[in-house]
């Protein structure tokens, strides 16, 4: 099975950057579509990004589109997640999730998770 270890989280202040990094282990992982969700306390987990395999078909949420970017590498068989002009609203944990699902924002079709990493966006 693939394990999914989310790092680079912590507290940054509104209108500030952080890349979060999420490390793979698996044999397949190059084949799969990568997502990465979030979630507050008390509220929905939320689609934020997701990438597939080729780097080819990139998707966001319309809260963060312009202002993150995925991308991966799949030698390093790490997943990144570069966070512009974060705002508070951004303040959740982050958690990546993989392998292949077809709708890529849906949390269900996700077979795998990481444990997730708290981001803080202070005002």
């Amino acid at each position: 099975q693939v394990q999914l270890v989310e790092s680079g989280g912590g507290l940054v202040q509104a209108g500030g950057s952080l890349r979060l990094s999420c490390a793979a282990s698996g044999r397949t992982f190059e084949h799969y579509t990568m997502g990465w969700f979030r979630q507050a306390p008390g509220k929905d987990r939320e689609f934020v990004a997701a990438i597939d395999w080729s780097n080819t078909n990139l998707y966001y949420g319309d809260s963060v589109k312009g202002r993150f970017t995925i991308s991966r590498d799949n030698a390093k068989k790490t997943v990144y997640l570069q966070m512009n002009s974060l705002k508070p609203e951004d303040t959740a944990v982050y958690y990546c999730a993989g392998d292949g699902p077809l709708r890529v924002a849906t949390p269900a079709e996700y077979d795998y998770w990481g444990q997730g990493t708290q981001v803080t966006v202070s005002s």
